[in-house]
């Protein structure tokens, strides 16, 4: 009984020894380096081009949408006043291209006739008036005088029959090309005024131009949109994410390309990963002193994985575990 007691102690004190001899050997041993990220998701806004009054909102938050689906309607009289005013004056320009293509009416060219024929036999009895005029002037009957003004009056005479002629042309002729021209391109730019408001009137029956589920719905029946706010937003978890902050002495563990395995606790499970994308943070808060009495810093990296089975169920949100390989 002597005996074992000695050595029962001996071994109780090599038990403890062994113990506190493998507790500092794990202390200075090297301790794996472990990131936490989060996942991110494609995120969409589904606005109008233009201001407008909330009509309807047909979507609800974590409704599943696809493209073409209706989200919301805008209520805008502004629109329909703009339209009204557009199609008047693509009405006025097509009826002044038309009037400029068919030229001047019936009764415009006979009135021309007639103040043609007019200024003729007014010419005709100048010129007769003037030989009378004329041979009494040479008999010595009439002063000189007399003999100029008639022919001045003849010569004016002249001088309208030829306007009147050139009126009466005119009218025959009809517009110009040039006129004909800019009123057929005047009817055009009409035209494209009217399609640049039907566009904005289209625009306020908004359809969603992308697929995915509602996240947010900012603004209700009633409510003032204005132009570009996003009304509706839409997430594509389908396109999907995780995002780590790795300090660059730790960037080899994550170059492009390259897949690691993380643990997502709202899943209790492991998903590979493939580093898609790897972009230097902004300056603030990004820098770490490794050595102060060296000044060396390190800076801070943003690295993109996408999951490889994009099946997963994965939330916008959800923590993401890494764990590395221990450093030296």
């Amino acid at each position: 009984m002597k005996v074992v007691k000695p050595i029962l102690v001996t071994a109780v004190a090599v038990s403890i020894g062994s113990w506190i001899a493998y507790s500092f050997y794990q202390a200075y041993q090297p301790k794996p380096i472990r990131l936490q990220g989060q996942i991110e998701a494609q995120q969409y806004s589904i606005s109008s081009k233009v201001p407008g009054r909330i009509e309807k909102i047909m979507v609800s938050k974590g409704d599943q949408i696809s493209i073409g689906d209706p989200v919301f309607t805008l209520y805008s009289p502004e629109i329909d006043a703009k339209l009204d005013q557009a199609l008047a004056g693509q009405k006025a320009a097509g009826a002044m291209a038309l009037q400029a293509e068919n030229g001047a009416r019936s009764q415009q060219i006979a009135a021309a006739s007639d103040q043609w024929q007019k200024a003729k036999a007014a010419a005709s009895l100048a010129e007769k008036t003037f030989q009378r005029v004329d041979s009494l002037y040479k008999d010595g009957v009439v002063a000189e005088q007399k003999r100029d003004e008639a022919l001045t009056q003849w010569q004016a005479a002249k001088f309208t029959q030829s306007a009147a002629y050139q009126m009466f042309q005119m009218a025959q002729e009809g517009a110009r090309n040039e006129t004909k021209q800019a009123a057929i391109e005047k009817e055009r730019m009409a035209a494209g005024a009217v399609a640049e408001v039907e566009a904005y009137a289209q625009d306020t029956k908004i359809n969603s131009w992308f697929n995915g589920e509602v996240s947010q719905v900012l603004l209700n029946s009633g409510e003032l949109a204005p132009q570009g706010f996003p009304v509706v937003t839409v997430i594509d978890m389908n396109d999907a994410w995780a995002i780590f902050s790795v300090r660059e002495d730790r960037l080899k563990y994550f170059t492009k390309g390259t897949r690691f395995n993380g643990y997502l606790p709202a899943l209790d499970k492991e998903i590979e990963f493939e580093v898609m994308h790897v972009a230097v943070m902004g300056n603030f808060a990004t820098w770490r002193s490794t050595d102060s009495s060296q000044g060396f810093d390190l800076r801070t990296f943003e690295v993109e994985a996408k999951p490889v089975d994009q099946s997963e169920r994965l939330r916008v949100g959800m923590s993401v575990s890494v764990t590395l390989d221990a450093e030296e």
